[in-house]
Parts: structure tokens; sequence; C-alpha cells
């Protein structure tokens, strides 16, 4: 028997899946189907693969009932978000609908003579490797262009959430997209690494962390693969003199607590201008207090456990060391924090950049708010970091976000909103929060080659 993997629920630590992972040469027969199946699977009609890709999400949507207690019981989101459908549905429908416009040819000019214009190709097989924080929202960013394109895809789940990328595949096979075009694998990371070394893939888009994608980067040294990596994040919020305070409040303690702050663009930092400074943490650490820890499954929870003890471990760690470096704790230990999993939201002041709070990812519930006289500290601040995914900027003044944003290193910038991805804008990264692009037109140029055309009529 091969490595089996399984998922521990954070819930009570027990295994709630597991699966046996595909030995490297099942694996590799796997991507072989996948490539064998890509040439039809391209040679269809475009319409007729968006229309499939539209069956397969609305067959996802038809299970939401039984994903969302799954998912409480995999990673720990409460039940009472409802799961990813709508994200889900929103991302894979936008791209459905501008799919014509995105893959079109660019006519480049004709004449009596010549005729010239660019294609654009799929790649071939396409290896997307999802993440468990939100598994269903950040697999089908790429897999439904990936598709729609013509290539043919696998899909690798985290361990965490080991069934969701067998219910995305069971899903789009029953609506007619092709078992060879569509695979969930379970890979282990030896397997993975040594199919990247042999190039059973075209493209390979990673959603994890750093370490996550150098080491994919590394296995794929020298095979010229192409890989879009979406990384970590440490991302700001910047909150002017002129903003809408409880607007700003509200949606950027939000934006570090929703599900238990273990999302890609969650809000790690806060920097408020001094005069609106002791009014936001007060109003801040009322919405915290007011948050029940408890069982995912429970409909009155509104901030399930970390997915996984060592998650949890890690931000206790980064917030015991700011305590003992000075930085002051406003949250009340809850009852429900049992030192493991079930850990407390916190919000913290009197921090500086000196701490792994304000520098590293925490990827969990808590958020140092610091104090700056303007612009300029704001921005050399959010710039003091090695991420660069999102920044939020909560101002009355366009003109002025627009200048400050210009200044971000960002992959994103947001003015009054925050923690959300809006499938007609590109969702990219830089610094070690990544690089390339998903969504948008830009996603369909990721995800095929240009191939130029220059026919000459006559001789």
């Amino acid at each position: 028997m091969g490595h089996i993997l399984k998922c521990i629920s954070p819930i009570d630590g027990s295994v709630f899946a597991e699966r046996e992972a595909l030995s490297p040469e099942a694996a590799r027969q796997a991507a072989d189907r996948a490539r064998a199946a890509q040439v039809e699977w391209a040679a269809r009609p475009l319409r007729e693969r968006i229309d499939l890709v539209r069956a397969g999400i609305a067959a996802v949507g038809a299970m939401n009932d039984e994903i969302v207690p799954e998912l409480a019981q995999m990673m720990g989101r409460p039940i009472r978000y409802g799961g990813e459908f709508g994200g889900f549905e929103e991302r894979g429908s936008h791209m459905a609908t501008i799919a014509e416009e995105a893959l079109a040819d660019i006519a480049v000019g004709e004449d009596d003579t010549t005729k010239r214009y660019i294609k654009r190709i799929p790649h071939g097989v396409v290896l997307v490797v999802a993440p468990w924080n939100y598994p269903y929202m950040t697999a089908i960013n790429t897999v439904a262009p990936a598709l729609i394109a013509g290539n043919s895809v696998l899909l690798k789940h985290a361990t965490q959430t080991l069934l969701a990328g067998e219910r995305m595949a069971r899903a789009f096979h029953s609506a007619g997209v092709p078992e060879a075009v569509f695979q969930n694998v379970f890979l282990d990371h030896s397997t993975t690494s040594t199919l990247l070394a042999d190039r059973a893939f075209d493209f390979v888009n990673f959603t994890g962390s750093v370490g996550g994608g150098r080491a994919m980067e590394q296995a794929a040294a020298g095979t010229f693969t192409g890989l879009g990596l979406e990384l970590g994040g440490k991302d700001p919020g910047y909150v002017m003199e002129d903003a809408d305070l409880d607007a700003a409040v509200a949606t950027l303690i939000d934006g570090a607590m929703f599900n238990s702050g273990q999302c890609c663009c969650g809000i790690e930092r806060i920097y408020v201008h001094e005069s609106l400074y002791e009014a936001f943490v007060d109003k801040a650490v009322a919405i915290v207090e007011g948050y029940k820890l408890g069982n995912p499954l429970d409909a009155e929870t509104d901030i399930g456990p970390m997915a996984n003890i060592r998650f949890a471990r890690e931000v206790r760690d980064q917030i015991e060391e700011a305590l003992a470096a000075g930085a002051r704790a406003h949250v009340m230990h809850k009852p429900e924090d049992d030192g493991g999993a079930y850990l407390s939201p916190q919000i913290l002041t009197e921090v500086t950049h000196d701490m792994r709070v304000m520098r590293e990812e925490s990827f969990g519930p808590v958020v140092g708010i610091m104090k700056v006289s303007g612009d300029e500290e704001a921005i050399r601040l959010m710039n003091d970091s090695c991420f660069g995914l999102t920044a939020s900027l909560w101002t009355a003044d366009i003109a002025r976000a627009q200048r400050v944003g210009d200044r971000v290193e960002t992959g994103t910038v947001f003015m009054n909103r925050a923690d959300y991805l809006d499938p007609g804008l590109c969702w990219t990264g830089c610094k070690e929060s990544g690089r390339g692009g998903g969504l948008s037109v830009i996603g369909y140029h990721n995800l095929t080659r240009p191939k130029s055309y220059y026919l000459k009529k006559t001789t």
C-alpha cells in the first residue's frame, strides 16, 4: 500500500477522511491520459467547452448542502457562512462570459498579399495545486479558464481538504466533461516533484506557502514549465483621516478575522491616522469581543478552530513574542480556547515592525494596529514587507487613493474595500506573494501561449 493521506479534523482531532496517494507510476499514467485526451478536448468548439464548464459549476452548487458541513469538518469554517459557492460561481461564470473575447484571434492586419494574426493556444496539461483555506474558490480560478481554453486539468488539493477535489471532479464529470480531461489526483510532495521534473505538465498553478512555491520552482528548474504562484501575504489596511470610520473598522476587522484569519488576502496589519486611532481601536475591540469561538457545526459560531494545531501554535507564538516585546493585547482569552486548534482572536497595539507579528505571515485571527501621522509614514510601513498581495486604503478621496496606491508595492489596491477577488481584475502579487496572474483576461493569457501567423497569399 502506498502513502496514506489523512485529513485530521480540527474540530476534535479525529481522522475525518483518508485516501491513498498515487504511486509515481500511477500518477504518470494519469498525466498521460490527460495529455491524450487534451487534443480532442481542444478540438471541440469553444462554445461547447464553455457550456460544459458552466454545467459543472452548477453541479457543484447542487452539492452545497453537503459541502458546507464537510468543509467545517475538514478545515473548521463555521457553517453559518454557507460555504464558498457564491464566490465559486461568480468567478467561474465571469471567466465563461469573457472567454470568447479573451481567446479570440488578435487581428494584426490583412491586405491583398498577406494576412497576419495571433492565436491563443492552450498549453496542454495544467496542474492546479489548490490550498485548504478556500479549496473551491481558489481552484475554480484556474480550473474553469484552463478547461475553457482547451487544456486538460489535473487537480491536487491539500490534504486538509482532501475531499474537495473529488467533489469537483464528480460534479464536472456529471455535467459531461470527460473524466480524462479533468482528473482529481491524490499526490504526495515527492511524486508531485518527480512529475514536475519529468515535464509531465505544461503549466502549473500553485496556491500556498512561500516555502511551497520555492519547492515548486526548484522541482521545475530547467524544464521551462510555466508556473503561476500565489503565495504568502501580510496585507495592510490604511485608514486616512477622512475615512468613514465605522465602515473601515467593520470591513478591516472582518477581513482580519473571517475564516479564523486564514485568508490569502486577509488583513494582517492596520495603520490608522492619529486623529482616528483611539476610536478605531475601541470599535475594533468591541467587534472582536462579540465573536463566539466554538464548534463550526454550531450555527451560532462566528470563529471556528484553525485548520490545524500547528497553525494555531505559530499564531500563539507570534502573539506571545509581541507581548514580551511590549505589545498590548486588547481581547480577553475566550473560555473555548483550548490551547490547541481553538484560538482566541486578538487585537494588538503598541506593536512595531521589529515584531514577527507585523512582519511574517500570521494566517490567523490576530491583527496589529499602529498609529501613523500621514501618507508618507503609512506608505513606508506598508512597503516594509517582503510580501505584496493586496492593500486596503480608506478615504473619501479617490485621487488620493490612486496616488497612494501607485506607491504601494502590491498586486491589488482596494479603496474602501478589502479581502475580495473581483474576477474582472487580475489576481496577482509581487515580491514573495508570487508571480503570474489569475482571473480576468490576463488569466486566459497565462493559461495559453501566443502563436503568430504570417500568411502570404501570393508568391
